[in-house]
C-alpha cells in the first residue's frame, strides 16, 4: 500500500501541472469563442458563422488593442478608464493588484522584478533570492533611510506572500538566471531539479 501511495502521489505531481494548465487554456478559450461568437452571429449573416471563427476573433482583437495602445489619442482614453477604475474603493484594488502582476509579462516593459539578485543581510551569514521591484523612490511619500536603497521582493516558497526590503545597494548581487528559473526556485524551497538532469531513481536503477 505504501509503494502504491507514491506512485499515485508521483502521477499527481505529473497530472496536476499539465491539467491545471489545459484547464486554464481551455477556459480561456472557451470564453473567447462564448462571447466573440455571440457577436459574430448577431452581425454575420445566417449561414456565415463556422465555430472556431469567435476564438480567432478574440485573439485577431487581443493583437488589435495592444497595436491600438500605441496611439496617443487611445493612450488618452485607456487612462481615463483607469482613471475611473482607481477612484472606485473595491475596483482598485482589484484592478491594480490584476495589472500589476500581468505587467511583468509585458515584454515591452522594463520591469525592475527581471533582475535577479542574492541578498546578504547586513550580520547574517544566509542568503536569500529576491527580485528588485525600484531602484527611485522620488514619486514615494517617505524616503528609505537605508544608504544607495533598492527595493527588494523576497517571495516566500509554497504560499502566496513576501516582504518588500529596503536594502542598500551593497547587500544585493546580481544572479545571470531567468526571473521565471528563479522564482520557480524560491516558490518551489528550491526543490526543483534543471530540466535535463535524470530523476534520482532512473540513476539508481540504471
Amino acid at each position: 500500500m505504501n509503494a502504491l501511495g507514491k506512485l499515485f502521489l508521483k502521477g499527481l505531481a505529473v497530472v496536476i501541472p499539465v491539467a491545471l494548465t489545459l484547464a486554464i487554456l481551455w477556459w480561456m478559450a472557451a470564453g473567447a469563442e462564448k462571447l466573440m461568437g455571440a457577436v459574430l452571429r448577431f452581425t454575420l449573416p445566417d449561414g456565415w458563422y463556422v465555430p472556431g471563427m469567435g476564438l480567432v476573433s478574440g485573439l485577431v482583437l487581443i493583437a488589435l488593442i495592444g497595436l491600438l495602445s500605441h496611439v496617443l489619442i487611445l493612450q488618452k482614453l485607456f487612462n481615463l478608464g483607469e482613471t475611473i477604475f482607481h477612484r472606485l474603493p473595491l475596483v482598485k484594488t482589484i484592478y491594480t493588484g490584476i495589472k500589476d502582476f500581468i505587467g511583468y509579462l509585458n515584454p515591452d516593459k522594463d520591469s525592475g522584478m527581471n533582475k535577479v539578485v542574492m541578498v546578504q543581510l547586513p550580520g547574517q551569514t544566509f542568503q536569500l533570492i529576491g527580485f528588485v521591484t525600484r531602484e527611485q523612490f522620488d514619486d514615494l511619500p517617505f524616503s528609505p533611510t537605508a544608504e544607495d536603497p533598492v527595493a527588494v521582493y523576497m517571495p516566500m516558497s509554497y504560499q502566496i506572500g513576501g516582504y518588500t526590503l529596503f536594502l542598500p545597494r551593497n547587500c544585493l548581487t546580481p544572479l545571470d538566471i531567468p526571473f521565471e528559473e528563479a522564482m520557480r526556485l524560491v516558490l518551489t524551497g528550491a526543490v526543483t531539479k534543471p530540466r535535463d538532469e535524470p530523476a534520482k531513481d532512473e540513476t539508481d536503477h540504471a
